[in-house]
């Protein structure tokens, strides 16, 4: 599929998804909103594709909405948009495949919003987060920045809008690593060869205890991940491995 806002690569294993609006610093346009819902839908359905990586390359992110096209939308268009972000964010959050934001520069509002629904985040040292939302008079999304870094640190960032860089975002837990802008892809892509040599099912399964468990009490937490235990345990592929294992070891003690 040809995208016009979207350059996609996919490797042995995983794929690129690279915003690609430029001379917008890569702002969120309705046309990229569904380029970037289509996109996610095609990369979750494609059984080589086992771990996504989305970004906006080495200098900018996504500076967010396109101020610009929203801002002359008519007020009964306002809905339909608002549609359009809401259908890729979910579809980016509740993907089954890991998905790994690379931010290069800055991650502002709507690209902001990219980077916490993801499931791990690799940020350059020149990066910078930021939710200027409540500047423009309307709210930036709480939700999924809240699951990430709490009640409390979600609120001082939507509420006072400061940018955050790189460091403090380690700091706060709102990203996993920080690297060197040279550097920040080629750590992204490491993560994504590492989860795409392991088991899809077990990599979803771990998403859903991710998502689900969280939200449960103790008892029912720890009752869903020893039945999810059991059930993948049960199967032909991780006795594959565990063999493999075995015989691996048995092969070294030869040796000696």
């Amino acid at each position: 599929m040809a995208f016009n806002t979207l350059i996609i690569e996919k490797k042995n294993g995983y794929a690129i998804v690279k915003l690609n609006r430029p001379h917008e610093m890569n702002a969120i346009s309705h046309e990229m909103c569904n380029e970037l819902y289509c996109a996610f839908v095609d990369l979750e359905n494609n059984i080589d594709v086992r771990s996504i990586i989305i970004t906006g390359g080495e200098y900018v992110f996504s500076a967010g909405m396109d101020i610009k096209e929203i801002s002359s939308l008519p007020n009964v268009k306002v809905e339909e948009y608002f549609k359009s972000i809401k259908k890729y964010v979910e579809k980016i959050y509740s993907c089954h495949k890991p998905v790994i934001a690379a931010v290069g520069g800055i991650a502002l509002g709507g690209g902001f919003n990219i980077v916490t629904v993801c499931d791990l985040v690799v940020a350059s040292e020149s990066a910078i987060f930021c939710h200027p939302e409540l500047k423009f008079g309307f709210n930036p999304l709480f939700y999924p920045l809240s699951q990430v870094v709490g009640l409390t640190k979600a609120k001082e960032i939507v509420m006072l809008g400061e940018p955050i860089g790189a460091n403090e975002a380690l700091k706060i837990g709102l990203i996993n690593k920080v690297v060197q802008p040279e550097k920040f892809m080629h750590e992204a892509e490491n993560m994504a060869e590492v989860l795409a040599k392991r088991s899809t099912k077990v990599v979803e399964e771990l998403k859903n205890i991710c998502s689900i468990v969280p939200k449960m009490d103790k008892r029912a937490a720890i009752d869903l991940e020893f039945s999810i235990g059991s059930m993948l345990f049960a199967r032909d592929e991780c006795k594959a491995h565990m063999n493999e294992v075995l015989f691996l070891e048995k092969l070294h003690k030869k040796k000696k």
